[in-house]
C-alpha cells in the first residue's frame, strides 16, 4: 500500500511537472474580440485573423523558442464584459499581454486594468486619444494602439471633404454614446472650420436604440449641405444611407472614417454607391496580397472587413516583435520594447511609436470609394 502511495505522488508531481513544462513553452496573449452583438463581423474577422498570424509565427518557431497561444474572450460590444474578460485574462489566464479592442470606449474602460495588472494592450481600430492618454494628460503605461487618432482622422476628413472635394457646407450626425463618434465629430468640425468650410447641421442619435434618423435627415437636408459626414460604426451608417437616398437626398455626399464595413452593402445596397471613407489600409496594396490569399485558403471566405483582420494580424507581428526585442517574456519588458518601436516593418506600414502618447507616428492615411458594391483605393493622403 504504501509503494503505491509513493507511486500515486510521483505520478501526480509528473503530470504537474508536465503541465508546467507546457506551459512554460507557450506564451499565452489574450484577444479581446466581439464575436456577437452588432461589431460580430467585425470581431470574427479580427479573431480569424490573429489565428492566421500566431499559426504563421509558431510554423517558423516561435517566438524566443515558444509557442504564441491566443486566448480569445468575447465582450460582447459592452465595456463590462471587456472589463470581466480582461479581469479572468490576467488572474486566470496568466495572460503576457493582451490585442484588442476594436472600440475606443471599450479600451478605456479597460485602460486601469492594463495599468493595474502591468499587462499592455493594443487597440486594433481604438482611435479615440483617451484609449492611451487621459483626458488629464497622462499616459495610460501600458496601453497602445496600431491606428492613427481621431485627431488625425478628423483632420484628414475634414481635409479631404475642403481640399479634395471642395465641398465647403457640412453636416454630422453622429452617435452621441460613443467616444469614437464623439472624438471623430469633434475634431472633424474643428479641422473644417480652419480649412474655411462651415458645419451648416449637427445632429445627433443613440445607437442600439435609434434606428429612424429621418427626423435628423429632415433637418440635414433643409440645412442645404453639400457633404454627410458619419463618424460612426457600420450598421447605423449604412442604415441613415439608405434612408437618406428614399428622402430625395440624392445629391449629398456620404463621408466616414474606419467604422466602415463591407457588410453595409447589404443594408444600403446602391446607396452606398459614391462615399467616402478615411481608412488605414488600402485592399489592393501588394503587400497584402499574402495575407488575404493566405485568409482565403485558411476560412474559405474572402476577408470582408479588411481593416479589421489587417490590423489584427500586424497587432499579433508587432507583438512578437516586441516580444523578441525585449528577450524575455515578461510583461513590463514587453511593454518597453513596445514604447520603443522604431520602423518596425509590419505588412501594411512600418511603425515607430511615439513614446509620449503610444501612438504610431507619420501613417499615411488611405481614402477609399465604394464603387461597384466594395471599397475600392481613391486615394491617400496627409493633412497639412
Amino acid at each position: 500500500m504504501r509503494k503505491l502511495g509513493l507511486l500515486l505522488v510521483a505520478l501526480a508531481l509528473a503530470v504537474a511537472f508536465a503541465g508546467s513544462a507546457m506551459a512554460a513553452d507557450t506564451i499565452k496573449v489574450g484577444y479581446l474580440a466581439a464575436l456577437t452583438g452588432d461589431w460580430a463581423a467585425y470581431g470574427q474577422t479580427e479573431l480569424n485573423s490573429a489565428k492566421l498570424a500566431v499559426d504563421e509565427i509558431n510554423a517558423k518557431g516561435g517566438v524566443l523558442g515558444k509557442k504564441l497561444e491566443l486566448v480569445p474572450y468575447d465582450f460582447r460590444t459592452r465595456p463590462e464584459d471587456a472589463v470581466n474578460a480582461f479581469r479572468r485574462m490576467a488572474e486566470n489566464d496568466k495572460v503576457v499581454a493582451v490585442i484588442g479592442a476594436n472600440g475606443s470606449g471599450i479600451n478605456i474602460a479597460t485602460a486601469p486594468l492594463s495599468t493595474k495588472y502591468r499587462i499592455p494592450q493594443i487597440g486594433t481600430v481604438s482611435t479615440n486619444l483617451n484609449v492611451t492618454v487621459t483626458p488629464e494628460g497622462k499616459l495610460n503605461p501600458y496601453m497602445f494602439r496600431i491606428c492613427f487618432t481621431d485627431p488625425y482622422q478628423g483632420q484628414v476628413i475634414a481635409y479631404f471633404t475642403a481640399k479634395n472635394l471642395k465641398k465647403m457646407k457640412a453636416a454630422v450626425l453622429y452617435d452621441v454614446g460613443s467616444d469614437y463618434s464623439q472624438g471623430l465629430r469633434d475634431f472633424f468640425i474643428q479641422y473644417f472650420k480652419k480649412y474655411g468650410g462651415s458645419v451648416v447641421a449637427d445632429q445627433g442619435f443613440r445607437a442600439g436604440t435609434d434606428v429612424d434618423f429621418r427626423a435628423q435627415l429632415t433637418t440635414i437636408r433643409d440645412s442645404k449641405a453639400e457633404v454627410l459626414v458619419l463618424p460612426n460604426m457600420g450598421k447605423e451608417m449604412a442604415l441613415i444611407m439608405k434612408q437618406a437616398r428614399e428622402l430625395g437626398m440624392k445629391d449629398i455626399v456620404f463621408i466616414g472614417g474606419d467604422g466602415y464595413g463591407d457588410f453595409m452593402w447589404e443594408i444600403a445596397g446602391p446607396s452606398m454607391e459614391g462615399s467616402y471613407w478615411i481608412n488605414h489600409v488600402d485592399p489592393a496594396d501588394p503587400a497584402m496580397k499574402p495575407f488575404f490569399a493566405s485568409y482565403k485558403k485558411k476560412y474559405n471566405d474572402e476577408c470582408k472587413e479588411f481593416v479589421n483582420g489587417v490590423l489584427a494580424y500586424d497587432s499579433v507581428y508587432w507583438l512578437a516583435d516586441a516580444i523578441k526585442r525585449a528577450g524575455k517574456v515578461d510583461s513590463t519588458a514587453i511593454r518597453d520594447a513596445l514604447e520603443k518601436t522604431k520602423d518596425v516593418k509590419l505588412h501594411h506600414a512600418v511603425m515607430s511609436i511615439d513614446p509620449k502618447t503610444h501612438n504610431p507616428m507619420n501613417k499615411t492615411a488611405v481614402v477609399l470609394l465604394a464603387k461597384g458594391g466594395k471599397a475600392v483605393f481613391y486615394t491617400k493622403v496627409q493633412p497639412k
